[in-house]
C-alpha cells in the first residue's frame, strides 16, 4: 500500500481523521463532531477538503482504514450508537479507492497496545505485566468498548469483542438502587448502560432519586467537571460509583481473559479524569474478587493518555495480512 493513508476512528459522538504520510506518521489530524454531518461519507468528503488534509496529500489517497464503534459483519455498516450507516463497497468505491478496511473501533486500540510506551500510559496499580500474555483492554466513551490481545506464534490476535453488552453486576447496595432505577427505563441494563457517557447521567439520575432531590438537566461533562471540581455532592458520587463500576468491570475482564499481560483503558472519559482514578475505588475494586484478590493484586492496569492510539493500531492492521482483518 503507498502512502498517504487515510485513516478514520469513528465514535458515536467524534469521528477523527488522519493521514498517514509514512510509517507511524500522522498528519493532518482532526476532529469532526458527529451530529454536524449526515452520514460518514459527508464527514470523509469535508475532512479530505480541507486545506490541511490536501497539503499532506489527500488527493493521492488510495488505501483507507476505518476503525469504528460497531460490530462489522459483512458490507453493511449500521452504528449502535449514532445513526450512520454506509455500505463497506460502496464507500470504497465512492471514493475511487483501491482498499478501504473496516475494522471495529476497540480491535484497531488493542492492536495499539504492544506499540505503546510508558510515556503514552499512566500505571494504576499493580506489579509488571507478563510478557506473551493475555492483554484486556476495555473503555468508557459514547459506549463501552472491550476487547483484548491473545499471544499466538503468528504475533497478537485482537479479540472481536462486543463485551460492553454484558449484564451490569451490582456490588453493594447503593449499585442495587441504580440498577434498579434503571430497570425502570431498560429490560436489559448492560454495562455499557452506566459504564458510557450516557451512563454517567443515568447514574446521576438514579442518585438523585435515592435522596429525593431533582436532578438537574446535564451534560455527562459537566458531571465530570462538577464532580472533580467537587461542586455538587451528587457529582462527586457519581464519579465514585462510576469508577468502582468500571473496576469490578475490569477485574471481570482480568479474570476471564487471564490477562496477566495487563489490562488496559482507554475511551474518551477515564483519561479525563487525570489522577482522579488513581485516588478513587477503581483498584480496590478491581482486586475485590475473594480468592482471586492476589492474583488480580500482581496485574497492572494501565490507563490510555496517548490521544490517538487507534491510528497507531490502524497502521498495524493494514500492515498485516488481510486475514488479521476479518472480524
Amino acid at each position: 500500500m503507498r502512502f498517504p493513508k487515510l485513516f478514520a476512528d469513528v465514535g458515536g459522538t467524534n469521528a477523527r481523521f488522519a493521514l498517514e504520510t509514512s510509517p507511524g506518521v500522522l498528519a493532518a489530524v482532526k476532529v469532526l463532531a458527529c451530529a454536524d454531518y449526515p452520514q460518514l461519507t459527508d464527514a470523509m468528503h469535508h475532512y479530505l477538503q480541507t486545506s490541511e488534509a490536501r497539503a499532506a496529500g489527500a488527493d493521492q489517497v488510495k488505501n483507507a482504514g476505518i476503525a469504528i464503534a460497531n460490530p462489522i459483519h459483512g458490507d453493511w455498516v449500521q452504528m449502535t450508537n449514532h445513526h450512520w450507516s454506509f455500505s463497506i463497497e460502496a464507500t470504497r468505491q465512492l471514493f475511487q479507492l483501491e482498499t478501504l478496511d473496516v475494522v471495529n473501533d476497540f480491535t484497531a486500540l488493542a492492536m495499539s497496545l504492544p506499540l505503546l510506551g510508558m510515556q503514552q500510559l499512566t500505571q494504576v496499580g499493580g506489579h509488571t505485566a507478563i510478557p506473551d500474555s493475555a492483554i484486556g483492554l476495555l473503555g468508557a466513551g459514547t459506549g463501552l468498548g472491550v476487547s483484548g490481545l491473545i499471544p499466538s506464534a503468528d504475533g497478537w490476535k485482537p479479540l472481536h469483542s462486543e463485551g460492553g453488552h454484558v449484564s451490569f453486576t451490582p456490588a453493594n447496595r447503593r449499585e442495587i438502587d441504580i440498577l434498579e432505577f434503571a430497570w425502570q427505563e431498560f429490560d436489559h441494563v448492560s454495562a455499557e448502560r452506566l459504564l458510557s457517557g450516557p451512563g454517567l447521567k443515568l447514574i446521576y439520575r438514579a442518585l438523585a432519586a435515592s435522596r429525593q432531590q431533582i436532578a438537574e438537566d446535564i451534560e455527562a461533562p459537566d458531571i465530570v467537571q462538577r464532580g472533580l471540581n467537587q461542586q455538587c455532592q451528587i457529582c462527586s458520587d457519581v464519579l465514585a460509583s462510576f469508577c468502582d463500576m468500571l473496576g469490578t468491570m475490569a477485574g471481570n475482564l482480568a479474570v476471564t481473559l487471564g490477562a496477566r499481560g495487563g489490562i488496559y483503558i482507554g475511551g474518551g472519559i477515564v483519561p479525563r479524569l487525570g489522577d482522579y482514578i488513581l485516588r478513587s475505588g477503581f483498584r480496590q475494586r478491581f482486586e475485590q474478587k475473594g480468592r482471586f484478590t492476589q492474583y488480580l493484586s500482581e496485574i497492572p492496569v494501565f490507563v490510555i493518555t496517548e490521544p490517538y492510539p487507534a491510528f497507531i493500531g490502524l497502521s498495524a492492521l493494514l500492515q498485516q495480512a488481510p486475514s488479521a482483518l476479518a472480524a
